[in-house]
């Protein structure tokens, strides 16, 4: 569940209580204070035994494990043990609320020295055939410069055309689903024809998102799950989909055919209570990656049918693990001990596990990482309400990783249920942090929320976006790291965003029950305003900049 500000979700829905290890679950408040619970077992228990009684406490409350409420007890206290990202109580803030009254502090002036230093900045503008351009240049004006006859060709090429498609982002909803509880999280297929949402209902709900399409094609209830499910994928080949939750196995179901064909994948853990929080298929699709909340990454073998490789990887939760590239050799995992590190699997050894390097410079635990899909760069999210991109060729030292740990100890907050105190917004590096570019502008409360690269072939990558704890879509430039749109939609926290991998749109999955699809309108203000009136259902906000 991570440090002070811990990422664990529930094994069941709603807080259960917090037993004594030597009771048995029953569920049942456990009241009063450790003093009076020590009279109850023995009255003659010294004064040794009351402070290693009271250190466990207040370590169990600085991490988050438990809270203090109000009760019926003799102390007027209760002891209440938290599993989960929310519990299903009657405060805002478990049902992804509290962030709309969180304003995340925006970067206006961020430090680009080390990007512009950098390959990906050299990336970007050729894949979007800015290389040579000098200042901005408008959509009207490259229509000018192709009529005049100045393109390379008869047409604009597909770096240009990315370029253009940068001045278009989505900024209406054009579809929207609702369910009776939170969605969780939500992605497009490999070839953007399917999407795949999972909620807190237990469904699993297919799209056909075919020429622009949002229309639900199959559903399918979810097997063994605890709290919710929490991550889905797809198999390369779109037949297969992979979903986890609080549970000693990943599912994989097939979607040949009408009948739902269920397959249990164990993983055998250790831990009595066992989550498997991330997910992640080779692009082979025979493996399965996993990361857990025991600290382990997991490798399952399809093909094998058996788990064949368990790594002890970090001291707290596995949050968010990927594959670096279509070559499935190198793996990335996020913790909640602030730290990413980089794993190969041709020198791995189960026994005596060894990463890469790490990349430390986050003051929190990481949520979610995201591979740019070259071996070099990811993204990580963080509970110290930024982004940080990293090159793989630049690992940190090891006093920047005792520096990070640091950071995460003197954290003494929990970002589910609180508002993020001030001194956690600090916005000098960390002695050691190696990340190129850090992103600020979002929030990350209440639940793991998610970031990711925008598309290759539509977008050169040129854009970073992810769901904020206030309801918002974030969408950075890499290059600036700007805030460049600002998508208002949802009534509560948006845990995940998936970018249409060849067309202009998005789908967001907030806790508000919605799952919305955005593209890009241009319409007049007039006939904007009769939408209004007419409370036509694509009606949103959206704050947008574009070069």
């Amino acid at each position: 569940m991570g440090s002070q500000s811990s990422s664990g979700m529930s094994g069941g829905r709603g807080s259960s209580s917090f037993n004594p290890p030597e009771q048995s679950d029953t569920g049942e408040s456990n009241q009063g204070s450790s003093s009076s619970r020590g009279r109850r077992t023995d009255r003659q228990s010294s004064s040794e035994d009351d402070v290693d009684l009271a250190e466990v406490l207040a370590y169990l409350l600085r991490r988050g494990q438990v809270r203090l409420v109000h009760g019926s007890g003799a102390t007027g206290l209760q002891l209440v043990q938290s599993y989960s990202d929310s519990d299903d109580d009657s405060e805002l803030s478990w049902e992804g609320r509290l962030g709309e009254r969180f304003n995340p502090p925006v970067d206006t002036n961020p430090d680009t020295v080390e990007l512009d230093q950098s390959e990906i900045r050299t990336q970007i503008l050729l894949a979007t055939a800015s290389s040579a351009v000098k200042g901005c240049q408008s959509f009207t004006h490259m229509l000018a410069e192709r009529e005049q006859g100045r393109c390379r060709g008869s047409s604009f090429s597909h770096g240009e055309c990315s370029r253009i498609r940068t001045h278009f982002l989505p900024n209406y909803v054009s579809h929207k689903d609702t369910y009776q509880q939170k969605a969780f999280c939500g992605v497009y297929s490999e070839d953007g024809n399917m999407f795949l949402s999972a909620c807190q209902d237990q469904n699993i709900r297919l799209y056909n998102t075919t020429r622009g399409r949002f229309n639900l094609v199959r559903t399918v209830k979810a097997r063994d799950v605890g709290w919710s499910v929490l991550d889905v994928c797809f198999t390369p080949d779109a037949r297969h989909i992979l979903y986890s939750s609080w549970s000693d196995y990943i599912h994989m179901c097939s979607l040949d055919g009408n009948s739902e064909n269920h397959t249990a994948l164990d993983l055998n853990p250790d831990e009595r209570r066992f989550c498997v929080f991330s997910l992640a298929a080779s692009s082979d699709g025979r493996e399965i990656l996993g990361g857990a909340n025991d600290g382990c990454l997991y490798v399952f073998d399809l093909a094998l049918n058996k788990r064949t490789l368990k790594i002890d990887a970090h001291e707290d939760d596995v949050n968010a693990v990927a594959f670096a590239d279509v070559s499935s050799q190198l793996l990335f995992s996020g913790s909640d001990d602030a730290l990413c590190k980089v794993w190969d699997r041709r020198t791995l050894r189960e026994d005596r596990p060894q990463p890469v390097g790490q990349l430390a410079g986050h003051r929190d635990g990481i949520t979610f990482i995201h591979s740019k899909g070259d071996a070099r760069y990811l993204i990580s999210n963080s509970k110290d309400q930024s982004i940080k991109l990293w090159d793989v060729r630049k690992f940190s030292p090891k006093e920047g990783v005792a520096a990070s740990r640091l950071a995460v100890t003197q954290q003494n907050w929990d970002y589910r249920w609180q508002q993020v105190p001030q001194r956690a917004l600090k916005k000098h590096k960390l002695t050691g942090d190696t990340s190129v570019m850090t992103y600020r502008g979002h929030g990350v409360l209440h639940t793991l929320i998610r970031c990711r690269f925008s598309p290759e072939f539509s977008t050169g990558q040129r854009f970073i976006y992810s769901g904020c704890s206030t309801g918002k879509i974030i969408i950075y430039d890499v290059l600036t790291g700007l805030v460049v749109s600002r998508l208002i939609g949802h009534d509560a926290c948006v845990r995940d965003v998936s970018w249409h991998p060849y067309e202009d749109n998005i789908i967001s999955s907030s806790w508000d029950g919605a799952v919305r699809m955005w593209e890009h309108r241009q319409t007049h203000p007039l006939e904007e305003d009769r939408e209004g009136e007419r409370g036509v259902k694509g009606k949103t906000q959206c704050e947008i900049k574009t070069d």
